[in-house]
């Protein structure tokens, strides 16, 4: 009896916990003994022959993952099966299947004793396995070369048998002698670096806010980059071409067929991402509001004091002296959008607002049609790719700055 037939034996009738090793041998019951590291007839896919100590101890753990069973093969430093075979080996020792294409019969050893012919009474130990026979030892490899004498080798076969594989995706990943402390340290250091930002950008608009808040009571007016100066100025009006006191105002239409709307200009203008009016109705929980203030986060300047805007869409609701502070707004390329406007024509509005226009980058050229007639700028996005938003978003805050430096220093 062969280790590995003892071996699918065992496993088939369930009797695996029976094989027990002692020194050097597994013993399989009372009925066989064989060396812990003889080869058995299973040829490996990489063309070597798996030990008994091998199978033995990867057919006992075959309920593991075969991520802890490597682990713990290499912990006690067992030569352990490789991933393709794993499959097509449990299945031969379960008896699933009933042959392989790897199983090497017969061995060089039984090649060996199969052309000898029994010459004396004791003839029958010579089926016997002896360890400390060099005879047997040493000429496993020569018996294996003479079994293929006069047959010409398939050169892939030739080179699958040669090859050792030198590493595996396991042995890759554990990187021994490198340490990742450093990279988990830094990437904590840059969240943390990034959380703090975004807390003093938070406490920034405040800031922004209700110095402007205050501005009608302290006669402060608009300075450069819109930052804040202690030098009390009198109150503009638009009859200057300048804007008034107080925090700036972005109107959007109501209309929900517009892209942007008082439900999704918060995420657009300071996320710089683009979320359908629909889904933020259904998000949103309570009444509608009627104003939302907004600043611009992303700023490559970070001392730079932001400035907060209030967005409205019922410019009804405006008094006289809140359309001195309407510094921008989202077309929606009706005509009626403006009606009872505090001005004469589309020249003098955009003359003393900026206007924007959204769009979807693929929508056709009839629905700019209207706005293009308008001193206003067109900004697309796309309706699928969200991480273009970004980009559109600042090009409205580079825009609407620009705008608004050139009316204060006009």
């Amino acid at each position: 009896m062969d280790p590995l037939t003892a071996l699918r034996e065992f496993t088939i009738r369930g009797e695996v916990d029976k094989i027990v090793r002692v020194n050097d041998e597994f013993r399989f019951g009372n009925d066989y003994s064989f060396p812990c590291a003889i080869k058995t007839a299973y040829r490996s896919k990489q063309g070597n022959l798996y030990t008994l100590e091998t199978l033995v101890y990867y057919i006992q753990n075959a309920n593991l993952k075969f991520t802890d069973y490597l682990q713990n093969a290499r912990a006690l430093g067992l030569p352990a099966i490789t991933f393709i075979d794993r499959k097509p080996l449990l299945d031969y020792l379960t008896g699933k299947l009933s042959s392989t294409d790897s199983i090497v019969f017969p061995l060089p050893q039984q090649q060996q004793q199969l052309q000898q012919p029994q010459q004396n009474p004791n003839a029958d130990l010579a089926h016997e396995y002896r360890p400390d026979d060099p005879a047997i030892l040493d000429s496993n490899d020569a018996d294996a070369a003479g079994a293929d004498n006069g047959k010409e080798e398939d050169p892939v076969t030739m080179i699958y048998a040669m090859e050792r594989p030198l590493k595996d995706r396991e042995s890759l990943l554990e990187c021994k002698n490198r340490d990742f402390y450093s990279v988990l340290v830094a990437s904590t250091r840059r969240e943390e670096e990034r959380q703090r930002i975004e807390s003093q950008q938070r406490k920034d608009g405040l800031v922004a806010k209700s110095r402007l808040m205050g501005a009608d009571d302290r006669g402060i007016g608009y300075g450069d980059e819109l930052s804040y100066d202690a030098t009390p100025k009198p109150k503009m009006h638009l009859k200057g071409g300048k804007f008034g006191e107080g925090v700036p105002i972005i109107l959007v239409p109501s209309a929900f067929q517009t892209l942007i709307t008082i439900y999704n200009v918060k995420e657009f203008l300071e996320d710089g991402i683009y979320i359908p009016t629909d889904v933020k109705v259904k998000q949103m929980k309570g009444a509608k509001p009627d104003c939302v203030t907004v600043q611009k986060k992303f700023s490559t300047d970070r001392n730079r004091v932001m400035t907060a805007y209030e967005v409205r869409d019922k410019p009804s609701a405006l008094k006289a002296e809140d359309w001195d502070r309407v510094v921008a707004v989202f077309v929606l390329g009706k005509e009626w959008q403006f009606k009872d406007w505090p001005f004469k024509d589309h020249v003098e509005i955009f003359n003393k607002i900026i206007g924007f226009f959204m769009r979807f980058e693929d929508d056709s050229v009839e629905s700019a049609k209207t706005v293009k007639q308008w001193n206003v700028k067109i900004i697309s996005i796309s309706k699928n790719k969200r991480h273009q938003d970004r980009a559109a978003a600042l090009e409205v805050w580079d825009r609407l700055e620009e705008f608004v430096r050139s009316r204060s220093h006009s």
